[in-house]
């Protein structure tokens, strides 16, 4: 556990804690050492359902072109599906892993909270990309909602050309094809905030 998060730990402690002892004015050690026990196992709970979200989806992905990154409270899939240039129609060859991945995380993983993040070349302009890139995103949640996720469950966003985000700094057209994709983040509580795009 990081400083900051053993910090926050103790804020929220001490004010459940607080709010346990009333108008007493004072916080009794056992109630202390219970509310920081009780948020220690919420988040070594949350890691462990992270940590085999991150499994099942290596294990899911192992055959297809995708990077799997475990952050603090998500899991991030990168590159699951890409587009023609200036389409925003999903490859058939896309289609099975994104369906397993439906599958999965309807099966194990029912309360997650997944994002799909659209992204598109830096050809045309940057208005024009951050439409195409969320066109990108709903047809992937359009169809992992068909193939069995809950609709509230899935979330799209556009980053359109956020050069940040680029695969190929600044490639475009034939050479562009790696950053007309779309990419996963899978929130295990289902709380995380609405990734904001850049403009």
């Amino acid at each position: 556990m990081n400083i900051r998060t053993t910090r926050t730990a103790v804020l929220a402690a001490s004010l459940m804690a607080v709010g346990l002892a009333g108008c007493s004015q004072y916080v009794k050690k056992d109630d202390f050492n219970a509310a920081i026990q009780q948020l220690q196992q919420k988040q070594q709970d949350q890691q462990q359902q992270i940590d085999a979200i991150k499994q099942q989806m290596q294990s899911q992905f192992s055959k297809y072109d995708a990077q799997i990154t475990a952050m603090q409270g998500r899991v991030s899939v990168d590159t699951v599906a890409h587009f023609a240039f200036n389409s925003s129609t999903l490859n058939d060859q896309d289609k099975p892993a994104l369906q397993n991945f439906a599958e999965t995380m309807s099966k194990y993983h029912p309360n997650a909270l997944i994002t799909v993040e659209g992204f598109a070349d830096p050809a045309g302009s940057r208005a024009y990309n951050k439409h195409l890139g969320m066109e990108r995103a709903k047809a992937v949640r359009d169809f992992l909602v068909q193939s069995g996720l809950n609709a509230d469950q899935v979330r799209a966003v556009s980053y359109g050309e956020d050069a940040d985000r680029q695969v190929a700094k600044g490639a475009s057209h034939d050479r562009g094809a790696d950053n007309r994709r779309v990419s996963l983040t899978v929130d295990s509580a289902g709380t995380g905030a609405v990734a904001s795009a850049a403009p």
